[in-house]
């Protein structure tokens, strides 16, 4: 169980305009990553350090973004003024999840610009739609060398600031919360009343110092 991404919805500027603001502040550049046609969405990439990576999505005009849960989440968070969407966690074991969650993950996959079809389950967005602080869960059915993080870039998540609860998230896991999270520190901070939970911000070790994006 281990970090795998950060996912970011694109607010009103859109995808394009969302990804260059974001990559100007990095220093880095995102990758077009594609379309994911069963969630009705489309992402741009950025690999980070520690084998996972950050993610901008949008949701499409289409169906799919109405019927699947990842697609209606997104569409949401960008209809609310875009920001920070959740976190993914990486398992193995994906059918230990699927039992404690009762339900099936989801087949998942992307299809990259080259035409290579990345491939995963994943479950968990329900939870994440009604209580943001919570992540989700992927495992991947790719191979290692074509997982996002490849492709090398030197900024390092360093940092989350997550309006929620610690404990809340730890009996989610049904282990804590820092396991996954490991090098990454965590500000927990309590949501006043009537805010949401969720993640407030991310915080980069860059090549040209610590950026906070939120």
């Amino acid at each position: 169980m281990r970090l795998d991404h950060l996912s970011y919805a694109a607010g009103p500027e859109g995808l394009a305009a969302c990804v260059q603001r974001l990559g100007a502040r990095l220093g880095a550049g995102f990758t077009d990553g594609g379309l994911h046609p069963s969630f009705g969405t489309r992402n741009f990439v950025l690999p980070l350090t520690d084998g996972c990576y950050l993610e901008v999505v949008e949701a499409l005009q289409h169906p799919a973004a109405d019927h699947a849960p990842f697609g209606r989440a997104v569409r949401d968070r960008s209809e609310a003024g875009g920001g920070w969407l959740g976190w993914a966690i990486r398992v193995d074991d994906i059918a230990a999840v699927e039992a404690r969650l009762a339900r099936p993950a989801a087949d998942g996959h992307r299809r990259r610009p080259d035409g290579f079809d990345l491939r995963w389950k994943q479950i968990g967005i329900n939870e994440v739609i009604a209580d943001p602080q919570l992540p989700f869960f992927v495992s991947w059915l790719t191979d290692d060398e074509h997982h996002p993080s490849t492709g090398g870039s030197h900024v390092r998540l360093s940092r989350l600031e997550i309006a929620g609860d610690q404990a809340r998230i730890d009996e989610y896991l049904g282990t804590s919360a820092l396991q996954p999270l490991d090098r990454v520190a965590v500000d927990w901070s309590q949501p006043s009343d009537g805010d949401d939970t969720g993640v407030i911000a991310a915080v980069f070790e860059t090549a040209s110092g610590e950026v906070r994006i939120d």
